[in-house]
């Protein structure tokens, strides 16, 4: 059953490709310890990979990735990195299907309930955090 209280993880990542399995490993046990096994941890594994593969691909800088459980059930799932360049708006999933690259952002498209992105500056320093939400029903 999942938890009624409200949790939230940041895991800090350097700008690696590798932080993006490392990050879908992080998620899963999150979600595995919280007792949310359920058909959401495979989207939400799928939602923080993109986020974070753009984040270090389309950036120099390191990147983090957020998780927050809101019961009764919305787990939002972000990526922030420190370009505060806006991302590019993503075209439908049919659209890029056969398309070697550009599939990121359609994949949230179509698997989260709903998402988007919003600049941020703190201490000088400027990014964007790029969020989406799945419920877990």
């Amino acid at each position: 059953m999942p938890e009624s209280e409200p949790w939230e993880y940041s895991l800090h990542i350097p700008n690696d490709v590798r932080a993006v399995t490392v990050s879908r490993r992080t998620l899963r046990l999150i979600l595995t310890v919280h007792g949310l096994i359920t058909p959401l941890v495979d989207v939400a594994e799928l939602l923080a990979a993109e986020l974070v593969a753009n984040a270090v691909r389309h950036t120099k800088g390191p990147a983090a990735l957020r998780v927050r459980w809101s019961p009764p059930g919305t787990l939002r799932i972000g990526a922030w990195d420190a370009d505060p360049s806006p991302p590019q708006p993503p075209q439908t999933l049919a659209a890029v299907l056969e398309a070697e690259d550009g599939r990121g952002l359609a994949l949230v498209r179509a698997c989260a309930d709903v998402w988007g992105w919003q600049p941020l500056a703190r201490d000088g320093s400027r990014g964007k955090f790029v969020w989406c939400e799945v419920g877990a029903a």
